[in-house]
């Protein structure tokens, strides 16, 4: 089998039609989940995007690999046992297009043995960071501009056309959208495609949940002086603010969905369609205004849920799946699809056997975490269950714990940690907290 794994940047798992939200437009991922495979209650292990991208290439939480913003580099055990490398050296031809995300300036490679290790692990690696120079505004030979969502698809087509299958090799291709993540530094914020200009001029976008002034005042202080507050006033502390930014972040999802259909054609064109597994997910989560935050980076589920669609020719089709699918497990699930063994350091656990229909025993529980060193970004850790979720800030003094009842309590409304009545449960979920952090060690 072919693999073409879709990622995209700061999409929330609601950001689609599929997932029930009311106004945005995406009928090619629609029609995807459609004939593949929808996860609904999928997670990225980490809220930010180079650890996340790094848990993505090895199947290993943050806590093993050791690697997010300012640390050394991802170090070469993890890379030798990354899905593109084993892929490659047994055959498929590797390529990376779009957003590596693990890179020191948005440009030099953070991967032990820097340019070698990458050769090692793509043929083809096409890297472009969103915060460089052009952003999302990509000049072209004729004094024209081109939407990077559009040069990126422009690329995967020419990839698929010209070097997805030299001398019948089967490919692995990783593309990685920029969008829908903020333009940093730029007052628009949100740059979408051109083309997807009329979209949601007349919509109105519905208010983020938990979102009153008298809620983010119950907040501890050490997140409501946090970067995330910051960036809530740049971008969502008017209403007037909030519906542009909201209907900017719209446009750019419905351009990366646009791209997937002209993806997706290319692959039936080229008669590739029925042997090529497509993967769609997201980096991570964000806030959109709810709490009164902006971006990720706690635990809360609008930072962890993320979307995540299979589409695999082989397997069923419309399938909703409830068990919790991770980011750690696309690595194993692309090497299982394929029929290679998972490398032992794997932590992540493929997802083979829901997309066939199987009953499976699943997990009941993960570990999560932010451990990035950053005075105004409060780290964090966690565990959740179907039913509850725990999170402790613990370099805070006294250590901030928060305990929410997911069943009654979806959006994580009310803190329940300081109330007597929970406090059997509390001492469970700590528990329980330690025991999947030390392995996830």
């Amino acid at each position: 089998m072919n693999v073409l794994f879709l990622l995209t940047d700061n999409q929330r798992a609601d950001l689609l039609g599929c997932a029930g939200n009311p106004v945005i437009q995406t009928p090619n991922l629609d029609a995807m989940a459609a004939q593949g495979t929808r996860f609904t209650n999928a997670f990225a292990t980490t809220p930010i995007c180079a650890a996340s991208r790094a848990s993505y290439l090895t199947g290993c939480y943050e806590r093993r690999h050791q690697f997010t913003f300012l640390t050394p580099p991802l170090r070469r055990e993890f890379t030798a046992a990354s899905y593109p490398e084993i892929l490659k050296a047994r055959g498929h031809r590797t390529g990376l297009i779009g957003k590596f995300g693990i890179a020191s300036n948005g440009i030099t490679p953070m991967v032990e043995g820097g340019e070698e290790t990458l050769r090692r692990m793509f043929d083809h690696f096409d890297n472009y960071e969103h915060w460089t120079e052009d952003g999302y505004e990509i000049p072209q030979s004729d004094g024209s501009t081109r939407h990077l969502t559009d040069v990126t698809g422009d690329k995967v087509i020419a990839y698929i056309k010209n070097h997805a299958r030299p001398q019948g090799q089967p490919f692995c291709l990783s593309v990685s959208f920029n969008a829908p993540h903020a333009q940093d530094h730029d007052p628009r914020h949100y740059i979408w495609p051109e083309s997807e200009s009329d979209l949601y001029v007349d919509d109105v976008i519905p208010e983020p949940v938990n979102s009153d002034p008298a809620f983010f005042e119950t907040l501890p202080s050490f997140i409501r002086q946090s970067e995330s507050r910051n960036r809530w006033h740049t971008r969502y502390d008017t209403t007037k603010n909030y519906q542009r930014n909201l209907k900017g972040l719209y446009r750019m999802v419905s351009g990366i969905d646009r791209n997937v259909g002209r993806i997706r054609d290319a692959l039936i064109a080229h008669g590739l369609a029925d042997n090529t597994t497509i993967i769609f997910a997201s980096d991570h989560g964000m806030y959109y205004g709810e709490r009164g935050l902006s971006d990720c980076w706690q635990l809360n589920e609008e930072s962890i849920r993320i979307p995540l669609i299979v589409y695999d020719p082989r397997q069923p089709t419309g399938q909703v799946r409830e068990e919790v699918a991770l980011n750690i497990d696309i690595a194993p699930t692309i090497l299982d699809l394929c029929g290679f063994p998972i490398p032992p350091t794997c932590q992540g656990v493929s997802l083979r056997p829901l997309l066939e229909g199987t009953e499976s025993d699943w997990r009941s529980a993960f570990f999560c975490e932010h451990l990035f060193d950053r005075s105004d970004i409060p780290k964090s850790e966690g565990a959740r269950t179907t039913g509850w979720k725990y999170i402790r800030y613990f370099e805070q003094t006294p250590i901030y714990e928060e305990l929410y009842d997911l069943t009654n309590d979806p959006y994580e409304s009310h803190n329940l940690a300081p109330e007597m009545a929970f406090a059997e449960k509390l001492d469970e979920m700590r528990l329980l907290c330690d025991d999947l952090n030390n392995r996830a060690a």
